[in-house]
């Protein structure tokens, strides 16, 4: 019986940073599978990828905050005997605001999302992430080192992908599986809209360009680090975090996110 064939499945590729880490890992010679909701993004994609001369990506439409997904994406891999040699958990989003003010479902979808389908999706292929050494590239955000007011799930949640890929680098070394944990600071990228940042938010001396942030994750993943982050203004900036007031930090992210115009304006 043949060998099913190792791919990369990557998933929020539609747009911002996961759209450039599938074009960084296709440039790097890796085989896609890129799983998202809006497929006539990932078929734009995949069209793109396959224009440079590269393998096509396979396309799969996909609700992640479905309990099925994961379930799901497997089965669709091993009917065309596919089988993860990398999993890059992308997909996620924020909501700006108080949050007993904030829908609560929307709050809960994002867990479902940020936490829940990472957490299923980094565990399925284990044993498939063995078999070829690869590993799991989880996306985080410096928000996970910070106390998140205005944003407190969405902090938290990411404060969740931090500790559980870190537990987990250490639990899957012995097996031969890299798990790295990408913690970018401010990106332009339509995150900022969906969550309810204003315009311009993004552009700050923290900021880095989505193309950068994805090119330091696949490097950091390939040379097995447990954590990156880009550029050195948020590597300062989550290397001060343990020495400040905590009750300063409150203080500041409040007042940061206060400057956010309110989710759907």
């Amino acid at each position: 019986m043949a060998a099913s064939r190792p791919v990369t499945l990557i998933t929020g590729a539609s747009a911002g940073i996961g759209a450039e880490l599938a074009r960084v890992f296709a440039a790097n010679g890796h085989t896609l599978v890129l799983a998202a909701r809006r497929e006539d993004r990932l078929q734009a994609l995949a069209d793109e990828i396959a224009a440079t001369g590269r393998s096509r990506p396979l396309v799969l439409r996909v609700d992640l905050q479905r309990p099925e997904a994961a379930a799901d994406i497997g089965a669709a891999l091993a009917a065309q005997d596919l089988e993860p040699q990398y999993v890059v958990n992308n997909a996620g989003f924020g909501l700006s605001g108080p949050a007993a003010e904030i829908d609560r479902t929307e709050q809960l979808d994002m867990i479902d999302l940020n936490v829940r389908a990472l957490t299923d999706l980094s565990l399925a292929f284990v044993d498939s992430l063995t078999r070829h050494h690869g590993g799991i590239l989880n996306v985080a955000s410096v928000a996970a080192f910070l106390p998140g007011p205005r944003m407190a799930v969405y902090y938290a949640s990411k404060a969740y992908v931090l500790s559980f890929s870190e537990a987990l680098h250490h639990e899957l070394k012995s097996r031969g599986v890299r798990v790295t944990t990408l913690c970018p600071g401010p990106v332009k990228t339509e995150f900022q809209a969906r969550a309810g940042a204003a315009e311009g938010q993004a552009a700050s001396v923290l900021s880095q360009p989505a193309i950068k942030v994805a090119q330091d994750g696949y490097v950091g993943l390939m040379r097995g680090r447990r954590v990156v982050v880009p550029g050195w203004g948020n590597k300062l900036v989550t290397a001060l975090i343990p020495f400040v007031p905590r009750s300063l930090l409150f203080r500041v992210v409040d007042a940061r996110q206060g400057r956010r115009r309110s989710p759907g304006t």
